[in-house]
């Protein structure tokens, strides 16, 4: 399978909120580097956070734009969400919605991501959700 449409595939997992279909996208060692946090390794740790992800927020990517070097890819995207369930020590959860600008990038070996790292800007979440 060519980058492109693994990174295509993956992106339409997520929407479906498919994590079985997600994870087949990835290597078993899969290092995910988490917006504004620390990295996780392996699929395991990237189910946890995709069944913690889908509990909190219904989310949706939009105009998705795919750039393929070699074995590195890029992704940008529209983020179209609702804030389902209050998240931590993030604002109370009341059904907000919210839009936000998403970068994205991966490796790939064999077939399988090896890397997520994905990137937006937090001050832009808090300002739409704290209505």
């Amino acid at each position: 399978m060519n980058t492109h449409l693994l990174i295509e595939n993956y992106y339409a997992a997520f929407n479906a909120q498919n994590i079985t279909a997600m994870l087949e996208c990835l290597s078993e060692d899969v290092v995910h580097d988490i917006s504004q946090g620390g990295s996780e390794v392996g699929k395991a740790a990237f189910a946890a956070f995709l069944e913690h992800m889908n509990a909190c927020y219904k989310e949706t990517v939009l105009d998705l734009v795919v750039m393929v070097n070699g074995a590195r890819a890029a992704a940008e995207f529209m983020l179209e969400g609702v804030y389902l369930k209050t998240d931590g020590d993030f604002p109370e959860a009341r059904g907000q919605k919210y839009t936000l600008r998403v970068g994205a990038f991966f490796e790939v070996q064999n077939d399988k991501i090896t890397r997520v790292s994905n990137h937006y800007n937090l001050n832009v979440w808090l300002e739409q959700i704290n209505l």
